[in-house]
């Protein structure tokens, strides 16, 4: 068996600060995903667990603890009370959840929103949940602190559904709510200030980006052919687009 990738990764270039990814369809019939790295070539399933592994029976170790937590409550009348996430619980559902960022960043590069959004909001779930049954916050951390990447991840998935569309007013709108889901984030973890600013500042860079980019309405149009007019004393000019914009006006009431 011939364990050498070299020839693999001398036909795909890795570049740094780039994310580089690719679908195909595997030996299995299923549909792959892979991303170049600086020392190899991550492979993943592109639906299901990414490493295609059923931890205890599951299709995710996620749903096998949401099964644990469903027995419990079934069990004490209903209370959540008594049940809880250990140390190695937690880690195990981190190094889970970085399996399906890898595949998020995948897909956002190859425009499939959909599945990213899928990915994306499995994995704020999982936070979630072990935010709220892990022994301790100590424990929630390691994993808490990933939220502002996957909000990242998640407004750019949602936005560019919009954009591709020419929505730009939907996906401006998707891009304001994903600042205030991070802003929210750091009022509630007073610590994690640092930890955000990036996120935080990427998707303000990106709303600029957007506002600059979007086309004008009828109503920005006429409203600046107005000011062009009488920063000109074309008052004649000045007067149509004047009339146009309450003929506008009128319409829309």
């Amino acid at each position: 068996m011939d364990f050498d990738i070299s020839h693999l990764l001398e036909q795909w270039d890795y570049k740094p600060g780039q994310v580089a990814a690719r679908r195909f369809k595997g030996k299995d019939g299923k549909e792959k995903l892979q991303m170049r790295i600086d020392l190899g070539i991550l492979q993943m399933n592109a639906a299901g667990r990414p490493d295609g592994k059923r931890p205890f029976g599951h299709n995710s170790l996620f749903e096998f603890h949401q099964s644990r937590l469903y027995r419990h409550v079934g069990e004490h009348d209903g209370s959540d009370e008594g049940f809880s996430l250990s140390a190695e619980d937690c880690s195990r559902l981190q190094l889970e959840s970085l399996q399906y960022q890898h595949r998020c960043l995948c897909l956002l590069q190859l425009g499939d929103y959909p599945a990213v959004i899928r990915d994306a909001e499995r994995n704020l779930a999982v936070i979630d949940f072990v935010a709220r049954h892990a022994e301790s916050e100590e424990l929630a951390w390691p994993l808490r602190q990933f939220q502002p990447q996957l909000l990242v991840i998640l407004t750019r998935a949602k936005a560019m559904q919009f954009i591709e569309c020419s929505d730009y007013a939907a996906g401006i709108q998707q891009v304001e709510l994903g600042i205030e889901s991070i802003r929210a984030f750091q009022r509630e973890h007073g610590r994690a200030e640092s930890v955000a600013a990036s996120e935080l500042q990427s998707l303000e860079r990106w709303l600029e980006e957007l506002r600059a980019k979007r086309p004008l309405t009828t109503r920005e149009r006429l409203e600046r052919a107005l000011q062009e007019a009488v920063r000109q004393e074309d008052y004649e000019t000045a007067a149509r687009v004047r009339d146009a914009l309450r003929d506008l006006e009128a319409e829309n009431q």
